[in-house]
């Protein structure tokens, strides 16, 4: 198993692979249908997604747990 300290590593590649995979065959399937190559238009799309995806997230995560911190109220 993967140590804890590498926890926003982990669910960062987690988030962005299943994220990645969803979004480009959601978009590949309304940008050209359902066609016999499919898959490869898939594929190749989720390749490219994840390239961007995984970094992005990496980035971009402490700001958006900042923003959920603001925007949720303490507990009493």
């Amino acid at each position: 198993m993967i140590d804890r300290k590498y926890h926003r590593i982990v669910f960062s590649f987690f988030m962005s692979l299943l994220m990645s995979c969803i979004m480009s065959l959601v978009i590949s399937v309304f940008n050209v249908g359902w066609v016999s190559n499919i898959v490869s238009i898939w594929l190749n799309a989720w390749l490219f997604a994840f390239a961007v995806a995984f970094p992005t997230i990496m980035l971009v995560s402490p700001v958006v747990h900042k923003l959920v911190s603001l925007a949720l109220k303490d507990e009493a």
